[in-house]
């Protein structure tokens, strides 16, 4: 059986693409490309699909939830607060898998930040 390899790409919609390709390479320095290519670190992915009436991605309307990989998700949090971004001011802890925190980007879209354990 072949098997994917890994995450090639994720696509979002957006009033303003270039705005909020500013804010995701200022805010969380993500430095893609001119062609929108992004060299990510190695490192584990999760794939989890969630129940229907979820509230843990925000709002209802946002089917998906992009997750991040952070190296130190204190000092994440704190750059993201001090550039004025929506970050939600719960962490979860949780045992053996690691640390995570919430930023909602410009366009409203919530966004998992995590430190793996």
């Amino acid at each position: 059986m072949e098997r994917v390899l890994g995450i090639g790409g994720y696509f979002l919609r957006a009033a303003d693409p270039a705005a909020l390709t500013a804010w995701y390479r200022d805010c969380l320095g993500l430095d893609a490309t001119d062609n929108a290519v992004w060299q990510q670190q190695p490192g584990p992915t999760v794939f989890a699909p969630f129940p229907a009436d979820t509230d843990y991605f925000g709002a209802r309307t946002q089917q998906t939830m992009l997750n991040f990989r952070v190296r130190d998700l204190d000092a994440m949090l704190t750059q993201l607060r001090d550039k004025g971004a929506n970050v939600a001011e719960e962490i979860q802890d949780m045992d053996g898998i690691g640390r995570f925190g919430w930023v909602t980007d410009p366009e409203g879209n919530r966004i998992e930040l995590w430190q793996p354990a």
